[in-house]
């Protein structure tokens, strides 16, 4: 069987993903990073009154004509208590940020620009102008107003407008559910000792990491010993389940001991493709068994981190309703890179800015795929495609980023 390209495996995984249509209501403290799935209408109006923009005086800019006017104060309003009246002809009263502008006024003199005489009265020091420091009502939204729409991805801004509008949950699209699956005899979990033949599984906590990091939630079925009945049974808890997406890690060649393949057939699922022409992360599995869609990543965890990468993520955003993630940028190589062969390769680098601002990126001397403390420290992939000739220092690159660039390369 021939090595499928990378584009080719992504279009093909992502031409059988159609977004989740089930909604669900979420109160507003749990809806951040969560898709809209209606449009949010306010159920007020904002400012519901003409309000103080400012502390000062609340009054008619008709009855100060002129700088050096002089009026009445006759009461006072602060947030949340209204004056009780309405003003007369060379009236005015306190007023606080926040408080109901009364009746008769149209105007706030700022306390700066007012100059206390004996008694109740002021007089003006500046020029007082009509609406001038006036929040005029349904200046932010009105009644019936959608504010919010279908669609938005929740965030602390949206949150807060969606308080003001007073709604205490809101409608949203349901989080994928993505099982995962960790198979092999010699896996044991971290924090217990492994003897001669055995390793840590660490790929389920970093591709558990990457379906929250992208709008999903997590299925931890566990580890499962190469035993087609066990493997069949975490199938079927993730079929009761009702899962979205199945990730199995390791097991999905086709070796004396890869019984994923073989398991997951003969329960009726179809396979897609396996096998593409890639490095590392060759050894991938896609296919559909009952609706679900089914992931077999490399049991290596850094081809299994690469391959989360480029191939559950965009499925799952796809899912979840969420945008495309940008991970693709230009540089340039700070090294010559030999020619490659027939597959496209991810190699670990690390980023920096050079003195003209051009990313640099300078890849690690050793890339074996088990190597993962190099995938932890590294900041992007430079990607080669197939065939690619020999690449001198300094041309441009693409480069994959495995985390969003920090300041450190402003």
């Amino acid at each position: 069987m021939s090595l499928l390209p990378v584009s080719d495996a992504k279009a093909r995984l992502l031409a059988s993903a159609t977004e989740i249509g089930q909604i669900e209501k979420v109160p507003l403290a749990q809806a951040a990073g969560r898709v809209l799935a209606r449009d949010v209408l306010a159920r007020l109006t904002q400012p519901p009154f003409d309000a103080s923009a400012m502390d000062g005086y609340a009054l008619a800019a008709a009855d100060a004509p002129s700088i050096g006017s002089e009026l009445t104060v006759v009461g006072s309003a602060a947030a949340g208590h209204a004056f009780d009246g309405t003003l007369g002809r060379g009236e005015a009263i306190r007023i606080f940020t926040g408080a109901p502008v009364p009746e008769g006024a149209d105007a706030i003199l700022i306390q700066e620009d007012a100059e206390k005489l004996d008694g109740n009265r002021i007089r003006t020091k500046f020029e007082v102008v009509k609406g001038r420091h006036i929040r005029p009502r349904g200046q932010d939204f009105a009644e019936g107003e959608a504010v919010l729409k279908a669609g938005t991805l929740l965030d602390f801004s949206h949150l807060t407008v969606a308080a003001a509008m007073n709604h205490a949950e809101l409608s949203v699209y349901r989080k994928p559910v993505v099982a995962v699956l960790a198979t092999g005899d010699e896996l044991v979990p971290p924090g217990t000792q492994p003897d001669a033949a055995q390793i840590i599984a660490s790929s389920t906590f970093g591709i558990s990491a990457l379906v929250r990091d992208n709008g999903a939630e997590v299925l931890d079925l566990g580890i499962v010993r190469d035993d087609p009945e066990r493997i069949e049974a975490a199938l079927q808890v993730a079929r009761l389940a009702g899962v979205d997406v199945l990730v199995t890690l390791g097991g999905a060649s086709v070796g004396d001991h890869d019984l994923v393949q073989s398991t997951l057939k003969s329960q009726g699922m179809q396979l897609d493709f396996w096998r593409i022409a890639m490095r590392p992360g060759k050894p991938l599995m896609v296919g559909s068994l009952d609706g679900i869609h089914v992931l077999g990543l490399p049991g290596n965890p850094v081809a299994s981190m690469v391959t989360g990468m480029l191939f559950l993520e965009p499925l799952l955003r796809r899912l979840a309703h969420l945008p495309a993630r940008v991970r693709e940028v230009e540089g340039i190589t700070a090294r010559t890179l030999k020619p490659n062969d027939q597959r496209q390769d991810y190699l670990r680098a690390t980023l920096s800015r050079n003195e003209a601002g051009l990313l640099v990126a300078d890849s690690y001397d050793k890339q074996d795929s088990s190597m993962m403390k190099i995938f932890a420290h590294a900041d992007g992939l430079i990607v080669r495609a197939p065939h690619a000739p020999e690449l001198a220092e300094g041309a441009p690159c693409p480069i994959l980023l495995i985390r969003p660039l920090g300041s450190q390369f402003d």
